[in-house]
């Protein structure tokens, strides 16, 4: 039986999702069609930067290099191998094939990554430096052979430097200061200097999620991900503080993003709501996390970790943690979820900023059917079959039969011929 002490605000958003469906509907198909004129048009219209060449310079590239803290390198450095490791593990986990399944048909497997992929790195509300790895490095150990990356120039001075520096280091070969659905643009269509991409990939916000959805089919996508998300299953055994700290933490987002308790324990849930009452008169983005909190926060207590579980599947969050005396119980059974973080020793931040699991996340119950980015989202895994005479002689009937059913004679045909041909051949 489920108790809500908090529940999220209810609102209508169709109106701005039109009018964002819109915008980038306008902004891509005038880029289609007129090309760089409209990339710059766009650049200088939304970002106030036009420059003569759109692409960073080896020169500027090695400025933010010479001037970025040993510290900052470091921790970089250290971020990105979490990452590289963990996604050189996952490509280690796939693996080609051919296995002969019946006399003379051999079937097969290969895996060939994808030749160029567009990096998209957000820097509107914080320019983002965990996500040039968490895409970049990540498609480059997967095998993709050109990663083309964009970032937004902020105040019209190009890219930030911290942030230029990560998309170098992060293994990018060619990097652009263009920002929002005129950079998805540029790289699907393949203006102002770059290769049209095969795929892109990277967070950003909802005009950037909308032009992602557009281009789908045009390239490929790695995620449709929308405002982030996070979720905690608390027991009694819990800390409401650190809970509530955790909330919080990635409700700073923005206004729209989700913040739900899922907690056998009324007492935590109410102190957890107290605490983050307290948190926010201190917090320095209380001006952002305490709209995400009024709108989107959900405190719902439950009977039982069973239950628990069943509400969390539902939800399906990007961020899961838990904060139980049975982890390894939920662990086991959770089924729903982008990342999970087991214990109050982890915590979001960690896998948002190089832990070594991606944070690029299913969001919107999308956790239901698919997983985040991973090394495998930039590898076709595509299939070969072949056969020998007698082997194609042998199933020719059987195909050619399936095919008559389905009225596709045309099809049958193509089987009949084999019949005729090898039949010829075995005499």
């Amino acid at each position: 039986m489920r108790k809500y002490l908090k529940t999220r605000m209810t609102s209508d958003q169709a109106a701005d999702t039109g009018q964002v469906e819109k915008v980038a509907r306008d902004i891509l198909n005038d880029i289609r069609t007129k090309g760089d004129a409209a990339v710059r048009e766009y650049s200088h219209k939304l970002d106030n930067w036009n420059p003569q060449d759109f692409k960073v310079t080896a020169d500027e590239i090695q400025g933010a290099v010479k001037n970025m803290s040993k510290i900052f390198k470091e921790d970089f450095a250290f971020a990105k191998k979490q990452v590289v490791e963990f996604a050189k593990m996952q490509r280690d986990s796939m693996h080609e094939f051919e296995r002969e399944t019946e006399p003379g048909i051999l079937l097969g497997q290969k895996l060939i990554p994808i030749e160029v992929v567009g990096a998209y790195v957000p820097a509107g509300k914080y320019p983002m430096i965990s996500a040039a790895i968490m895409s970049i490095s990540t498609a480059k150990t997967a095998g993709v052979d050109r990663v083309i990356a964009c970032a937004p120039p902020l105040a019209g001075k190009g890219i930030y430097p911290p942030q230029l520096f990560a998309l170098h280091m992060a293994g990018a070969d060619e990097i652009f200061a263009l920002g929002g659905v005129q950079a998805l643009g540029a790289m699907a269509f393949g203006c102002v200097g770059m290769k049209k991409v095969d795929m892109i990939a990277g967070p950003g916000n909802a005009y950037v999620a909308e032009a992602k959805r557009q281009l789908f089919g045009e390239v490929g996508v790695d995620l449709l991900a929308g405002p982030t998300e996070i979720a905690v299953i608390a027991d009694e055994s819990a800390d409401p503080k650190l809970v509530a700290t955790d909330l919080l933490g990635q409700a700073e987002h923005g206004p729209t993003s989700p913040a739900w308790l899922f907690t056998t324990s009324e007492r935590i849930g109410r102190e957890v709501i107290k605490e983050i009452h307290e948190q926010l008169k201190t917090l320095p983005t209380a001006d952002v996390a305490a709209v995400a909190w009024e709108r989107n926060g959900e405190v719902i207590v439950v009977d039982s970790d069973d239950e628990a579980i069943e509400v969390s599947d539902e939800y399906a969050p990007e961020h899961l943690e838990v904060m139980t005396s049975r982890d390894d119980y939920y662990l086991k059974n959770l089924k729903n979820y982008g990342s999970l973080f087991v214990g109050e020793e982890s915590t979001v931040a960690y896998g948002d900023k190089g832990v070594g699991t991606n944070h690029t996340l299913p969001t919107n119950k999308a956790a239901r059917y698919t997983g985040g980015l991973w090394a495998g989202k930039f590898i076709k895994t595509v299939t070969y079959q072949r056969l020998s005479a007698a082997a194609s002689l042998r199933i020719a009937p059987i195909m050619g039969r399936i095919c008559e059913i389905e009225g596709m004679l045309a099809h049958k045909i193509t089987t009949d011929v084999r019949v005729t041909r090898y039949h010829n051949s075995q005499a």
